[in-house]
């Protein structure tokens, strides 16, 4: 699942793409989406809760509420058919290790310094 690393619910994602193949996380981006969310992030700062039902052992989504009120319920089972999961967003909140006053990734940063000596 896409996350802010800032702690920012309602920041805009970085970029987007489509998934690929199915993952849990897939899974569960499908159903938050159907819902019409973004993601969880969304969802919890929409609709002001903690938690979100999910099923035990699986950890997918079991019952999510809609913007007009109505509920959406889920199998235990996966939902997302192969012919979906390229229609799921996958979503990024942060790019790890960046640093805003260089624009320049940390990462980049070592291979540059190792490359000097």
């Amino acid at each position: 699942m896409s996350f802010d690393a800032q702690g920012d619910a309602g920041s805009k994602p970085k970029s987007v793409s489509r998934a690929k193949q199915w993952t849990d996380e897939v899974e569960n981006l499908y159903r938050f989406q159907q819902a019409g969310y973004r993601d969880e992030l969304e969802y919890k700062q929409v609709k002001q809760v903690d938690l979100v039902d999910r099923w035990p052992g699986t950890g997918f989504v079991k019952k999510l509420q809609r913007r007009d009120n109505t509920f959406y319920y889920y199998n235990r089972k996966r939902e997302c058919e192969d012919k979906e999961v390229n229609k799921v967003k996958m979503l990024v909140n942060f790019v790890w290790g960046y640093n805003k006053k260089t624009s320049v990734c940390k990462t980049n940063v070592r291979r540059i310094r190792a490359s000097r000596f």
